[in-house]
């Protein structure tokens, strides 16, 4: 975890909020200069701060209303630090909890260097990459509307059908086999909800693909050399890694990535393990689909699983290879190489 630890002369916390926000500005010494509560827009905060700049930073927390100041903070050029508030325990562990206290507390670890810093993504393709992500939701939703016909195929003791559903060609005549009338009404309104899912899906799919193009074609190309990885897969790791070298080594990808097992030890002792969510959710999916598609795309890599399934159990088997292949996305967008087989099973096993 990296801390902000940059000197200025004024400190500005904001507990940022959808309608206010309670802003607390410090100078060096520690002293109060305001402490009010704002409406959130950005002439109000400019308003603000305006007595104090050039010369103030400013930080929230990392939750989902931040980017409008991330981008207003860019346009004046005034420094802007994102906390990480799965790391901002001085704030969430209070005894007592509101927007005031918040705020000064943000504004105190921002004083004393102990702002944990969360990645400010650029604006040029942060929302290609909320598109990318709005994507993946629709997937899950038409993939619980595939598993409801799956289910209710099996409520009644169907036989099962004789080819995948998840393709329209093979959709046909699915309702009729279900004789109640309302049961057969609930099948015809998924197989519904599914045709417009796959118009929409379709059609983002050929606008992420022409974006990404735009945005970065060589890293784009890299990503495409891992045997399996579809053009989907490779913008998610595209768009959720975005700068390679953002991460100072390949250990703090790994753990960036969920690739790790992260471990609490004290007086040499291994005390238990937890923190597992902190990290990127997407780019923890991605490498698992990745791995699953390179054992079946390459036979050394199903020989390779088939091994180490042997020696340390299915799950912890997948783990390692998904951690094999996050060192080897690491170095592929590091060093401009493609995808090497060879270099691949080389890379040194660690059980994640």
């Amino acid at each position: 975890m990296r801390f902000y630890t940059e000197q200025h002369p004024y400190y500005c916390g904001i507990d940022l909020h959808t309608k206010n926000m309670y802003i607390c500005i410090l100078d060096q010494a520690g002293k109060i200069l305001v402490h009010k509560n704002i409406s959130t827009s950005p002439q109000a905060l400019l308003r603000i701060i305006e007595p104090f700049l050039p010369d103030i930073a400013i930080t929230v927390e990392c939750i989902f209303t931040w980017y409008w100041i991330a981008d207003l903070c860019r346009e004046e050029n005034i420094p802007f630090i994102l906390g990480h508030a799965l790391y901002m325990k001085a704030i969430h562990g209070a005894k007592t909890k509101n927007d005031k206290i918040d705020s000064r507390k943000i504004a105190v670890l921002l004083r004393g260097g102990m702002i944990p810093m969360a990645y400010v993504y650029p604006v040029e393709m942060r929302s290609t990459r909320d598109l990318l992500r709005r994507r993946m939701h629709f997937m899950y939703k038409r993939s619980e509307l595939l598993s409801h016909i799956q289910n209710t195929r099996s409520q009644y003791n169907l036989p099962e059908f004789n080819k995948c559903i998840s393709r329209k060609r093979n959709r046909a005549g699915i309702s009729e086999q279900f004789e109640d009338v309302s049961v057969r009404k609930s099948i015809e309104l998924n197989l519904t909800l599914i045709k417009q899912y796959d118009i929409l899906l379709n059609d983002v799919e050929l606008y992420l693909t022409r974006h990404a193009k735009e945005h970065d074609p060589n890293n784009l190309y890299l990503l495409h050399t891992i045997p399996g990885v579809g053009k989907i897969l490779a913008m998610v790791l595209l768009y959720e890694i975005n700068d390679i070298n953002r991460f100072e080594r390949v250990q703090n990808f790994t753990s960036y990535s969920r690739l790790i097992k992260p471990q609490k030890t004290s007086a040499g002792k291994v005390t238990g393990s937890g923190n597992r969510k902190i990290g990127n959710a997407y780019l923890k999916w991605a490498f698992s689909e990745a791995t699953l598609l390179l054992i079946r795309e390459k036979q050394e890599i199903k020989d390779f699983h088939l091994k180490l399934k042997n020696k340390h159990g299915k799950a912890r088997a997948l783990a390692i290879i998904s951690h094999k292949i996050g060192r080897a996305v690491y170095y592929m967008l590091k060093n401009k190489q493609a995808f090497n087989m060879q270099h691949f099973l080389k890379i040194k096993d660690r059980a994640a």
